[in-house]
Formats: C-alpha cells, sequence, structure tokens
C-alpha cells in the first residue's frame, strides 16, 4: 500500500508516523500518509521563510511562467490525479465538458485553468495621486510566508486558490491538506514542487495539531483557510497572538429565492446543480430553497423527476452520477438533521433514507413542509439535502434569507432581471447570482459576508489580498 509523503525543500520527508487515508465508497483503507511532528512542520516554515527572498526576486513574468508550468504538469497528470481524487474523496470521475456530469475531471480542469487564468492576470502599479507637486504610486509586496489550509470537499482546486495566486505575487507556501483528503492532495503538491525552485512549496499533514502548529507560527505572513466556522475561529485566534493577517472562507447556508414570475420548468436543472454539485458538499450550495406558495408544487416535482434519474455509487463506476458523503462525521449529521425534520412533521419528498451496505452513501433527499427555525434550515447540512419552504410576500423572504448569521452566496431566480436584481442587492451575501447559483470564474472576486468570513479570493484582488501595499510617493521638482 502506498504511502504519501510531505514534500519540503524539494524533497520527499520520510514518515515516522502515518495516519490512513479512506475511500468513502468503500469505507476501505486506500493509503497511508505521514502525520507531520511539530519538528517537520517547524522545518517546512523555515524552508519556505528561507526560500522565499530569492522567489521574490524574480520578476513578475519569471514567476508568471512558473505558473504556466505548474499548468502542464496538472494537465499531464490529471487523469491518474482524478482517480485519486475520486477514491478518496468520493465524486464521481465525470467528464471535462459542457454537459457531462461535474466531478474529478471537472477539478482538475479547474485546476489547470485556473492556474492559467491566475498567470495571465495584470497587477499594474497604481498610480493613486498625482499633480505637479507630487506623484504616489501603489506597488504589491509578498507577505513572505503563506500558510494555507485546505478542506475535503474540493481538495485539489480549493488548494490551488490558495497555492496559485500566493506564488505568484512571490510568496512561498506551506500548506496542510484536510486529513480526509490527503493523498491526492499530497501527490498533486509533490508534481507542482517538482517544477518549482526548492523549498517554494512545502507540505505538512495531519490533524488539528498540525494546522494548530502551522497557524501558531510567527514566521507566517499570512494564513488561507477555507473550512468550518469552528476551526476558522481557532485559525482566527492563532492568528491573532501574532497579528498575522488571514483570509477565511468558512462556509454559508446559501439561500435561494424563486420569484413568483419563473418558469419552474426552465430553471429546475440550475436549481438542481446549485443544490447538489459534489453532493451538496460544497461551501456555495443553495441550502435553503424559497419558493413562491404558487409554484411550489411544480418546483418540488421537477426537482424529484432530476433527483430519481441520478445514478448513485462508486464514482470510479461508468454511469455515476452522485457518490458518497466524503466521511462518517458529515454523513451522521446529515442523516441527524434529516430525522430531526421528520420528527418536527416535515415531509420527505424523496430520499431521507441512508442506504445500507458499505460506504457513505445518502440518497438526494427534497424535504417539504418545513419552514425556518428547523435545525435543517437554519444549519449548513453541507449533503444531499434541500429544504424547500414556501413563501407568499417578497419582503417577507428577503427578510427570512437574511436573518441568519452566515452570507457566502445566494441566488434569485426570474424571467424579469430588473426584478431579479432588485432583489438580489437586498441580498447579504458576498455574492448573488441571479438564474444561476455557484458559477464561479477566476476574474470574478469571490468571498463570504458575516460569519461566512473575510477576504476574498480570485481575481486582481484576490492577488492584492497575498500582499500588502507599498506606497511610494515622490516630490516633483
Amino acid at each position: 500500500m502506498q504511502t504519501f509523503l510531505n514534500t519540503v525543500n524539494g524533497q520527499p520527508v520520510a514518515a515516522g508516523k502515518t495516519f490512513d487515508s479512506l475511500n468513502p465508497a468503500t469505507g476501505e483503507v486506500i493509503a497511508k500518509v505521514a502525520y507531520s511532528t511539530r519538528e517537520e512542520v517547524d522545518q517546512a516554515i523555515a524552508t519556505a521563510h528561507k526560500a522565499q527572498p530569492a522567489w521574490a526576486a524574480l520578476t513578475d513574468a519569471q514567476r508568471r511562467a512558473y505558473l504556466v508550468k505548474i499548468a502542464d504538469a496538472i494537465k499531464a497528470h490529471a487523469e491518474p490525479l482524478a482517480e485519486w481524487v475520486t477514491r478518496e474523496q468520493g465524486k464521481p470521475l465525470g467528464g471535462d465538458g459542457r454537459g457531462s456530469v461535474p466531478g474529478s475531471r471537472f477539478e482538475l480542469m479547474g485546476c489547470e485553468g485556473w492556474t492559467r487564468a491566475t498567470a495571465a492576470i495584470d497587477v499594474p502599479v497604481e498610480v493613486v495621486f498625482e499633480n505637479e507637486q507630487r506623484r504616489d504610486e501603489v506597488h504589491r509586496q509578498p507577505y513572505g510566508v503563506v500558510a494555507a489550509i485546505a478542506p475535503w470537499n474540493w481538495p485539489l482546486l480549493i488548494a490551488m486558490w490558495q497555492i496559485v495566486p500566493s506564488l505568484r505575487m512571490g510568496n512561498t507556501v506551506v500548506i496542510k491538506p484536510s486529513e480526509y483528503t490527503s493523498a491526492c492532495s499530497l501527490e498533486l503538491f509533490r508534481l507542482i514542487a517538482e517544477v518549482l525552485p526548492p523549498g517554494v512549496l512545502n507540505t505538512v499533514s495531519g490533524f488539528g495539531d498540525v494546522g494548530g502548529w502551522l497557524s501558531d507560527d510567527a514566521r507566517i505572513g499570512k494564513i488561507m483557510f477555507t473550512g468550518s466556522a469552528s476551526t476558522g475561529s481557532k485559525v482566527a485566534a492563532a492568528a491573532a497572538r501574532n497579528l498575522t493577517p488571514t483570509t477565511l472562507e468558512l462556509g454559508g447556508n446559501d439561500a435561494a429565492i424563486v420569484l413568483a414570475d419563473a418558469d419552474p420548468e426552465s430553471i429546475a436543472m440550475g436549481l438542481f446543480w446549485g443544490a447538489f454539485l459534489n453532493m451538496g458538499q460544497t461551501c456555495a450550495c443553495v441550502k435553503r430553497l424559497y419558493v413562491p406558495a404558487s409554484l411550489h408544487d411544480q418546483i418540488v416535482s421537477a426537482l424529484a423527476k432530476l433527483a430519481s434519474a441520478m445514478p448513485m455509487g462508486d464514482g470510479m463506476l461508468p454511469g455515476t452520477a452522485m457518490g458518497p458523503i466524503q466521511n462518517r462525521m458529515q454523513f451522521d449529521k446529515v442523516t441527524k438533521l434529516v430525522e430531526a425534520a421528520r420528527s418536527a412533521g416535515a415531509t420527505i419528498v424523496c430520499g431521507g433514507q441512508p442506504s445500507e451496505g458499505p460506504g457513505n452513501f445518502y440518497p438526494l433527499t427534497l424535504v417539504t413542509d418545513i419552514d425556518d427555525g428547523n435545525p435543517l434550515v437554519d444549519e449548513e447540512q453541507f449533503g444531499p439535502v434541500l429544504p424547500i419552504i414556501r413563501y407568499t410576500d417578497v419582503d417577507d423572504v428577503v427578510a427570512r434569507a437574511n436573518r441568519l448569521d452566515v452570507g457566502l452566496g445566494a441566488s434569485v431566480w426570474s424571467r424579469d432581471a430588473e426584478k431579479a436584481r432588485a432583489v438580489a442587492m437586498r441580498l447579504q451575501a458576498g455574492t448573488v447570482w441571479i438564474n444561476q447559483h455557484g458559477v464561479i470564474h477566476p476574474l470574478v472576486p469571490f468571498g463570504g459576508s458575516k460569519r461566512s468570513g473575510w477576504g476574498v479570493e480570485f481575481g486582481v484582488e484576490g492577488l492584492k489580498s497575498v500582499t500588502r501595499p507599498h506606497v511610494i510617493s515622490m516630490q516633483k521638482s
């Protein structure tokens, strides 16, 4: 059985201790993963710290060229990496083209495409003031060493969102993958490190103690974390001790509002994938669907028809559209939330019963006759379950969508773009989509409001977020 090792200074680090990686479709152990010691975390940070000045001294063009090499390496190894993602994370292999199931191949396509897009972005010097007496320019300087902590739901893609902008702007990186998806992640990071100068990208792996050591180190210039709010608060507390800047993406409980003029049949597919992409294990999935009473039955029927047509199983098997929930802890949470809704009188339209046999399979589940205040509505389920809530008044539904303490994404669905825009402007979320949901782009800033975190990723604003402003103020003669 393969043991996946960390990479420090461009070299593999021998594993003194390991932990198991499991296949969520079968429950079987598929790999061993190195468990970093505190000394190994210290060495990874020290190595990145030592390598950073030379990396920052390269020209922007040189670093952009390295990103292109990274993208080429991802493209060359995309299929074996996708297979590891499916075996370890659970999402189906799927395809990489329009109309294909968005699975592991889609994730690898995103890794390559995001890297190339980030390499192509121009970040010019900004002249913020100039008159006859003076000229003031804002340049960008790297933070130094970026500590990145990646999640298990899109383990490679989100890691690239952390790594690539940091490298582009002259930082070096120490990254810790989720303990649930370390094997596929360490394999990708090894391939990236091979095309970079030694020490520019370094890895550590393990459980929460390893992430704690990484985020609590004073040599870290910036922390990027994607994950739960509970862990994010611990990262923020550690960062505060050293006054370390952070970018935190802490999930959400995205509301989708269908307006009364919408066509249920034409929006059903968009709503379906907005809610069930990656088995609902996506931070910006629809987690609460508000529909007008007049369209309720039509929308429920259209979604149930789609849910029943999606084959579920081991993602390595051809034809699979939906895989398992990634880990047992999340599986148990989803099960508990559905059972609580059932006990409170909600209607389970489809699904609602865990599958028998091995693996963390939970059927696509639609729940109606449910309202705000029920835990399935108020808590982010992060799984293949969608509560559908009736409403009658637009002002009321906007208030209901805004009442929670999270705000990552939201969406509005209508045939009238201006009417939808007017509702969208009132929603408290980092991104509000109209007639689509969760559709992100490498050039468009993305981040949350309220307890969904702070800071943005992607585009020019994302590149700025991994740098400090450096003002040069010149007196003119």
